[in-house]
């Protein structure tokens, strides 16, 4: 493809792409028409010189354009990390996201198969009985009626395709990694971002805000987890009110105890989806911890709760009355109704 060539050739000599140059860039590598070659090449250029802000939102702006959109509900927030933490933990994002929308703020969750680990997110779902790969009007509906969807990237971001086989030869973590969870098919403005890389947590938070996002929490556990962990502090970038922000946080702050990275380690998709079947249906461990951490957190990113401790009581209340359950279950009828039709 011939308007790649000028680009692939600047970025190989160290240079950097403006936010026009990276989403034509982007654009042609998501057409099809890039060569493996010149494809690996590019990304590898930009890998080993450093992303910039410029290159992620002209990536993102790419991936917007191509990708198949979802009716949103307003005050819809995403509960979401970049993956690639190489923990093997439990699937914490998913019931966060569980419990967030049964405090009622509704989730617009997107993600995808593992990739890194042995479960991702549509795996562990599929495991409880959801459906996966909805239609947007679908997901609308469970959006709307039970307050969580999830939005498989592989259905929305079907140009992704053309860069896979690339990106699974290449033995390192390349851009792609970061853009999904910045390409959210329902548009929505605020996100709980787990990143397992700190260096992202700044640069990524900036670009959010530059894509229209108002309120984020970038999070990075000091255990290397992508998600607010439970072993120690993690820390946080902010974005409220137009201003970034930093801080820390530690679990024993808002009333939950230490656990060591162990009591945090899942397995494949039955074993994870067994696990949080567990804490949906009282048990008391370091998975449901978690869990009530990320989802306080996110209600305070969603203006539900006044502090973190708060989003944490009422976090832990949806699990204990049964209103996370409930949630679930909405979540599978609805997301099997076309199926059963």
């Amino acid at each position: 493809m011939e308007s790649f060539k000028p680009l692939l050739a600047k970025v190989a000599t160290g240079a950097g792409l403006d936010r026009a140059e990276a989403r034509q860039a982007f654009d042609d590598l998501l057409s099809g028409e890039v060569t493996p070659v010149q494809a690996s090449a590019f990304l590898m250029a930009l890998k080993v010189r450093g992303e910039a802000p410029d290159e992620i939102i002209g990536a993102v702006e790419a991936m917007r354009a191509r990708m198949v959109p979802v009716r949103s509900v307003p005050g819809a927030i995403d509960v979401v990390g970049t993956g690639g933490d190489h923990s093997g933990s439990y699937n914490v994002s998913t019931l966060a996201a569980i419990v967030t929308a049964a405090c009622g703020v509704p989730v617009a969750k997107h993600g995808n198969r593992a990739a890194t680990s042995r479960s991702g997110a549509a795996d562990v779902l599929a495991a409880l009985g959801v459906r996966i790969g909805l239609a947007p009007d679908e997901l609308s509906l469970c959006l709307a009626e039970a307050g969580l969807c999830f939005m498989f990237a592989q259905t929305h971001h079907a140009a992704m395709r053309h860069v896979a086989p690339v990106r699974a030869e290449l033995p390192t973590r390349t851009i792609f990694n970061m853009l999904g969870p910045l390409a959210n098919p329902a548009g929505v403005g605020r996100q709980l971002f787990g990143v397992s890389s700190p260096a992202w947590a700044e640069p990524l938070t900036g670009v959010l805000a530059e894509l229209g996002s108002d309120r984020v929490w970038t999070v990075h556990g000091s255990d290397g987890l992508d998600e607010i962990t439970v072993t120690g502090p993690t820390a946080v970038v902010a974005l409220e009110g137009g201003r970034i922000s930093r801080f820390t946080i530690d679990p024993r702050e808002v009333g939950l105890p230490l656990h060591g990275l162990e009591a945090l380690r899942g397995g494949d998709p039955a074993h994870n989806a067994a696990a949080l079947s567990e804490v949906l249906d009282g048990a008391r461990n370091a998975y449901r911890d978690i869990a009530v951490l990320n989802a306080g957190a996110a209600l305070v990113v969603a203006e539900a709760a006044g502090s973190l401790a708060e989003g944490v009581v009422r976090a832990g209340q949806a699990l204990d009355s049964g209103a996370a359950r409930a949630t679930l279950h909405r979540l599978v009828r609805l997301s099997n109704l076309r199926s059963h039709a």
